[in-house]
Protein backbone atom coordinates (compact mmCIF):
# COMPACT_ATOMS: atom_id res chain seq x y z
CA UNK A 1 0.00 0.00 0.00
CA UNK A 2 1.38 3.65 -0.85
CA UNK A 3 2.28 5.46 1.78
CA UNK A 4 -0.48 8.71 2.38
CA UNK A 5 1.55 11.93 4.15
CA UNK A 6 -1.07 13.33 6.58
CA UNK A 7 0.66 15.95 8.35
CA UNK A 8 4.34 17.42 7.47
CA UNK A 9 5.85 20.23 8.90
CA UNK A 10 9.87 21.82 8.78
CA UNK A 11 10.42 24.91 10.32
CA UNK A 12 14.07 26.06 12.11
CA UNK A 13 13.56 26.26 15.66
CA UNK A 14 16.43 26.61 18.80
CA UNK A 15 17.59 23.83 20.75
CA UNK A 16 15.33 25.10 23.47
CA UNK A 17 11.96 25.10 21.32
CA UNK A 18 12.83 21.97 20.26
CA UNK A 19 12.98 20.44 23.33
CA UNK A 20 9.85 22.29 25.06
CA UNK A 21 8.21 20.38 21.37
CA UNK A 22 9.25 16.96 22.44
CA UNK A 23 8.64 17.21 26.17
CA UNK A 24 4.52 18.12 24.98
CA UNK A 25 4.97 14.87 22.80
CA UNK A 26 6.68 12.92 25.67
CA UNK A 27 3.71 14.26 27.83
CA UNK A 28 0.98 13.15 25.35
CA UNK A 29 2.64 9.25 25.13
CA UNK A 30 2.95 9.01 29.24
CA UNK A 31 -0.84 9.73 29.22
CA UNK A 32 -3.49 8.42 26.64
CA UNK A 33 -1.17 8.60 23.77
CA UNK A 34 -3.46 11.04 21.80
CA UNK A 35 -1.86 13.60 20.44
CA UNK A 36 -2.85 16.58 17.62
CA UNK A 37 -0.88 18.33 15.61
CA UNK A 38 -1.52 21.71 13.59
CA UNK A 39 0.19 24.02 11.88
CA UNK A 40 -1.73 27.17 9.96
CA UNK A 41 -4.78 25.11 8.07
CA UNK A 42 -2.81 21.37 8.36
CA UNK A 43 -4.65 19.62 11.46
CA UNK A 44 -4.36 15.63 12.32
CA UNK A 45 -4.85 13.67 15.72
CA UNK A 46 -4.26 10.24 15.92
CA UNK A 47 -3.52 7.66 18.88
CA UNK A 48 -0.22 5.96 19.40
CA UNK A 49 -0.47 2.21 20.15
CA UNK A 50 0.40 0.97 23.64
CA UNK A 51 3.03 -0.70 21.96
CA UNK A 52 4.73 0.44 19.14
CA UNK A 53 7.93 0.02 17.30
CA UNK A 54 10.72 2.86 17.68
CA UNK A 55 13.12 3.71 15.41
CA UNK A 56 15.92 6.05 15.93
CA UNK A 57 18.20 7.19 13.29
CA UNK A 58 21.36 9.23 13.23
CA UNK A 59 22.32 10.51 9.59
CA UNK A 60 25.52 12.25 8.08
CA UNK A 61 25.38 14.00 4.89
CA UNK A 62 27.84 16.29 3.68
CA UNK A 63 28.36 19.17 6.35
CA UNK A 64 24.70 18.16 7.26
CA UNK A 65 23.46 15.94 10.88
CA UNK A 66 20.43 14.66 11.52
CA UNK A 67 18.55 12.89 13.83
CA UNK A 68 14.94 11.10 13.29
CA UNK A 69 12.68 9.47 15.55
CA UNK A 70 10.03 7.13 14.70
CA UNK A 71 7.13 6.07 16.62
CA UNK A 72 5.34 3.03 14.13
CA UNK A 73 1.88 0.89 14.92
CA UNK A 74 -0.22 -0.99 13.61
CA UNK A 75 -3.64 -1.73 15.53
CA UNK A 76 -3.58 -4.67 17.71
CA UNK A 77 0.15 -4.78 17.23
CA UNK A 78 2.56 -4.94 20.04
CA UNK A 79 6.71 -3.48 19.78
CA UNK A 80 9.51 -4.76 19.75
CA UNK A 81 11.58 -5.07 23.05
CA UNK A 82 15.02 -4.14 22.60
CA UNK A 83 16.24 -1.02 24.43
CA UNK A 84 17.32 2.25 23.36
CA UNK A 85 19.35 4.41 25.93
CA UNK A 86 20.21 7.45 25.48
CA UNK A 87 22.90 8.91 27.81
Amino acid sequence: MEEKVLFKNESRKSRAEIADYLDKVVEKLRGTGELSLSSGSEDVSFQVSENAEFEVKVEEEGDEQSVEFEIEWRKGEHGGKENIEIS
